[in-house]
């Protein structure tokens, strides 16, 4: 396809010349039609689209002006970090408003992960990175499997540490990521987007759409038509930023709040947690593996030494080491004890608690 400036060129831009006369030695490149672009018809395109994507920013939230930071570069150092203080204070409230998307669409999270479904994130720029650390997270803090739990950013890894322009426009970019993951209709697709039209990710929510899969999507900028976009859409609207544009603060700091919200409250549901203690946790760390043994000490009453000869027995899962001393049992029974109870180890100590 021939584009200009990242553009597909409508088929009447393209001008094709007359098939040569085959020549008398046979088969040669030129026998092949050819085509030339008009120039000014192209350029015309180009700036009509440039026009149009300049008029859509600037309708924007996340585009405008901030009039209380018009004066920010003749701020001082202290007055600069209150006026962002201040303007972040507003994300919590703004969240607060939107508790009830929130919670559905944790309840997909929730029903995708029982299910045997996967969740994926998708997003560009920081959008992505946002969703990436989400899902990195999960498994030190919670033992899901690195598979469950999957960030897919637009460009890749490098992204992750080098910002490349222009990439969350490859709206075919976002399929091919989709698809080199297996993505299908028993997983769940959380789409991130700040602007709320990001090409890449849009183009991810439309695909998984079509194959039916559930689908969360988290913008900063009201949405036209909630159910067109996604199952679940979070439009948490917070106004201008700080710096005109600089989704990074305000909107992202919303982002990293949604998501802890719903990966958090999603893991408590699969039983991850006793209380409020992460009993599922993998010690990959010397730090992990002394919080392992802290967690077990404070759940339990047994002592330093105790604690880590039960996590050696129990080949350092918490909540195996917990059930077992708490019934006085084997490593193989407290196991089968909490698989009958869907990993809720108040459950298996509380078993009359068992249907709340």
């Amino acid at each position: 396809m021939l584009t200009v400036a990242g553009n597909p060129l409508p088929h009447s831009f393209i001008r094709r010349r007359p098939r040569r006369r085959r020549a008398p030695a046979g088969f040669l490149p030129w026998n092949f039609p050819k085509c030339s672009v008009d120039l000014r018809a192209a350029a015309s395109f180009n700036r009509t689209m440039s026009r149009k994507l300049f008029e859509q920013l600037g309708s924007l939230v996340t585009e405008a002006g901030n009039p209380r930071t018009k004066r920010l570069d003749r701020m001082s150092v202290t007055d600069i970090l209150s006026i962002i203080n201040q303007e972040d204070a507003t994300v919590p409230q703004t969240i607060a408003a939107l508790l009830p998307q929130i919670a559905a669409a944790t309840d997909l999270y929730i029903n995708t992960l029982h299910r045997g479904g996967r969740v994926l994130y998708l997003g560009a720029g920081t959008s992505g990175r946002l969703g990436v650390l989400d899902a990195a997270e999960c498994p030190p803090t919670f033992g899901t499997e690195p598979g469950q739990i999957i960030g897919v950013i637009a460009g890749g890894r490098g992204t992750l540490v080098r910002s490349r322009e222009g990439i969350e426009d490859k709206s075919g970019a976002a399929l091919r990521d989709l698809k080199r993951h297996d993505f299908n209709k028993q997983d769940l697709l959380v789409a991130i987007a700040a602007s709320g039209r990001t090409p890449y990710t849009l183009a991810g929510l439309e695909y998984a759409r079509s194959l039916g899969a559930r689908t969360v999507f988290i913008c900063a900028n009201p949405a036209d038509d909630p159910s067109a976009a996604a199952d679940v859409v979070i439009p948490v609207v917070l106004g201008p930023e700080v710096i005109a544009g600089s989704t990074r603060m305000k909107a992202g700091t919303a982002q990293k709040l949604i998501l802890n919200m719903i990966s958090t409250t999603a893991m408590v549901r699969l039983g991850k947690t006793y209380g409020n203690l992460m009993v599922d946790l993998r010690a990959t760390s010397a730090k992990l593996a002394e919080r392992s043994r802290r967690i077990l000490i404070t759940a339990t009453g047994v002592d330093y030494d105790q604690a880590g000869k039960l996590l050696e027995r129990a080949n350092g899962e918490v909540k195996t080491a917990l059930v077992m001393a708490k019934l006085g049992c084997t490593a193989t029974m407290a196991r089968r004890e909490l698989k009958a109870a869907d990993g809720f180890v108040y459950r298996v100590l509380s078993p009359e608690l068992a249907g709340e």
